[in-house]
């Protein structure tokens, strides 16, 4: 089993992504990067300690009136054991681990199930 070192980032769907920004500088959130445009723009704001809020943007006015969290990534430093052990034990598959380029410039090996009560996790591994 892969060691897991905590949380990379967890995913909010706004549905103003630039008032959403500003709401969470205010909290004290800083812009890590920014990427897409309309509404496949994304943003990740560094909480403190390089805990990750992703925003992306085209969360509309359909939304429900809580909070949309698109999903939970977790660090980890094997994507492929944990895809599989996380199948092992009951997850559903999403999306099989594959390398991806986010934005262009920003290279990771990702892969995402639905866990037991249909949350969306992601495993997520910085290169």
């Amino acid at each position: 089993m892969a060691k897991r070192s905590g949380y990379h980032h967890v995913a909010l769907r706004a549905r103003d992504l630039h008032k959403t920004i500003a709401f969470y500088e205010a909290l004290g959130c800083t812009v890590v990067r920014k990427w897409g445009e309309g509404d496949k723009e994304v943003c990740m704001m560094d909480a403190g300690g390089g805990n990750i809020v992703e925003i992306f943007a085209g969360g509309g006015t359909e939304m429900e009136s809580f909070p949309h969290f698109e999903h939970i990534a977790l660090r980890s430093d094997d994507v492929d054991g944990d895809y599989q052990d996380a199948l092992a034990g009951g997850a559903r598959e999403k999306d099989q681990p594959k390398d991806v380029n986010i934005g262009g410039f920003y290279p990771v090996r990702i892969a995402f199930v639905f866990g037991l009560n249909d949350e969306l996790i992601e495993f997520f591994h910085e290169y």
